[in-house]
C-alpha cells in the first residue's frame, strides 16, 4: 500500500469511527422486561404504579440505558386472574423473548407467576403481592419480592396493637391468599406479644363484594374490643361508611393494613375513621432527600403527586436496574447471584434483597388516621425499616424449601 493510499484508509477510518460507535449502540439488542399486572382490576393502585415504572425507565434510558442497551418494557394486563397471568408470562417469554418478568399485584396471581418461573427458570421480580408464601413456604430461587410482606407489615402493626388494652379481637379480611396470610401473621404475632388476647370472630368477604351491613352487624354481635381490618379498594369505603353509621367506628379501636395508602385513603374524605392504626404513605409529609428527589421528578413529569403504587413501580424497576448493572448481564443465573444481597435505592431510602429468602427490606410508614382539611391523612407516623420486621434466618430455614436457597 502506498503512503497516499494508507493516508486515505486512515482518513476513512477516522471519519467512520465516531459514526460507527453510535450506530453499534443503536443496533444493540434492547433489554426487555415483561411486566404483568392487574391494571384493569385494581386501577386505583396500578395506574400510579405504571407511571412509577415508566418514570424509572425514562430516567435510565436518558442516562444511556444499561450495559449500553436501551430498556424496553412490554406490559400485559392479567385482569386479576392467575390463568391470564400465566398465559401472558408464556407469551412474553416464548414470543417476546423478554429477559425477565416483573410485577403482579394480587397474591394468588403472584404465586401463579412464581410457580411458572420455577418451572421455566425465568427471573421474576414481584413488585406488590404481599403473601408470606411467595418467599417462604412456596419460595423459589427465581422469585424476588420488593414490598414488605403481610408478616412484616403485621409485625409493624402488632408493635402498636400490643399497647392497646383490648383483649377481644375480631378480624375482617378478603377471602383469598393475601387476606388469609395477613390474618394468620397478625394473629400469631399478636398472641406472641400478648398471650392474653383472644380472637373471637372472623369475617371473610369475597374480594370486592363486601356486604357491609351484615358484616358490620356480625362484628358488633361479637362484642369486640378491637378490630383487625385487611379490606382495601372498593370494600374499604363500604366498611367505613357502614361502621360509622352503626357506631362501630371510631368507638372500637381498629388496626388496619394498607389503609393509610393514598389510593385507599383519599376516597374516604371526611368519612376517614380517626384513630385507626395503619400502614400507609404520608406523601406530603416526608422530607428525606431520597423522597424529595423522587417526588420532584414525578410531579414534574406527571403534574400530580405520587401514590404508593408510584413508589412501588419506581422502586421495583430501580432494583431490577441495579441488579443488571451489578451482574453486567441479563443472564438469569448471573442476575440471581447479583440480586442476592443487593442494596438498591428507593424513594424510602436504601433497601436490600436478603440472600436467604430474596425478600426486600423496603419498609412502610406506620401511623394513625385523622381528617385535615376535609381529607384523610396520616398523623403521628414513623418509618418502619423492613429489616427490623423480618423473621430470623432460623425461622426462614424452617419455612422456605431448601432447594430455594441454593
Amino acid at each position: 500500500m502506498t503512503v497516499s493510499s494508507r493516508r486515505r484508509a486512515l482518513t476513512a477510518a477516522l471519519a467512520a469511527g465516531p459514526l460507527a460507535a453510535p450506530l453499534a449502540r443503536a443496533q444493540a439488542k434492547p433489554i426487555r422486561i415483561g411486566e404483568i399486572n392487574s391494571y384493569s382490576a385494581i386501577p386505583q393502585f396500578l395506574a400510579p404504579y405504571r407511571l412509577g415504572w415508566q418514570l424509572a425507565v425514562e430516567e435510565v434510558n436518558a442516562a444511556s440505558g444499561l450495559l449500553g442497551r436501551r430498556v424496553e418494557v412490554i406490559a400485559r394486563d392479567d385482569a386479576g386472574k392467575p390463568d391470564d397471568a400465566i398465559r401472558h408470562a408464556t407469551e412474553l417469554v416464548s414470543n417476546e423473548k423478554v429477559d425477565l418478568l416483573a410485577g403482579t399485584f394480587l397474591s394468588n396471581v403472584g404465586l401463579a407467576v412464581s410457580d411458572y418461573v420455577l418451572r421455566n427458570k425465568v427471573l421474576f421480580v414481584a413488585s406488590e403481592p404481599l403473601t408470606d408464601a411467595l418467599v417462604w413456604e412456596k419460595g423459589n430461587r427465581y422469585t424476588f419480592r420488593l414490598r414488605a410482606s403481610t408478616y412484616m407489615q403485621s409485625a409493624m402493626l402488632v408493635q402498636e396493637a400490643a399497647k392497646l388494652p383490648a383483649k377481644r379481637w375480631v378480624t375482617i379480611a378478603p377471602n383469598y391468599e393475601y387476606g388469609q396470610s395477613a390474618v394468620a401473621s397478625f394473629r400469631a404475632l399478636l398472641k406472641a406479644a400478648r398471650p392474653d388476647v383472644d380472637f373471637v370472630a372472623e369475617q371473610w368477604p369475597a374480594l370486592g363484594k363486601l356486604e357491609a351491613g351484615s358484616t358490620v352487624q356480625a362484628i358488633l354481635a361479637a362484642r369486640p374490643e378491637a378490630v383487625f381490618n385487611v379490606t382495601f379498594g372498593a370494600d374499604l369505603p363500604r366498611l367505613v361508611r357502614e361502621g360509622n353509621l352503626r357506631g362501630l367506628f371510631p368507638r372500637v379501636p381498629t388496626v388496619s393494613l394498607l389503609s393509610g395508602e393514598p389510593e385507599y385513603l383519599d376516597p374516604l374524605g371526611e368519612e376517614t375513621p380517626r384513630g385507626w392504626i395503619v400502614t400507609g404513605y404520608p406523601w406530603d409529609q416526608i422530607s428525606t432527600p431520597e423522597h424529595a428527589k423522587f417526588f420532584n421528578a414525578y410531579f414534574k413529569k406527571f403534574n400530580d403527586h405520587p401514590r404508593l403504587g408510584s413508589v412501588v413501580g419506581y422502586a421495583a424497576f430501580q432494583a431490577i436496574f441495579a441488579g443488571i448493572a451489578r451482574a453486567k448481564s441479563t443472564d438469569t443465573e448471573k442476575l440471581i447471584v447479583a440480586l442476592r444481597g443487593l442494596q438498591f435505592g428507593t424513594p424510602f431510602g436504601p433497601a436490600t434483597f436478603r440472600a436467604i429468602d430474596q425478600q426486600s427490606t423496603m419498609g412502610a410508614y406506620v401511623g394513625k388516621l385523622d381528617v385535615r382539611g376535609g381529607r384523610g391523612t396520616m398523623v403521628d407516623w414513623r418509618y418502619a425499616d423492613g429489616a427490623n420486621y423480618l423473621p430470623s434466618d432460623a425461622e426462614v430455614r424452617k419455612r422456605r424449601p431448601a432447594a430455594a436457597m441454593v
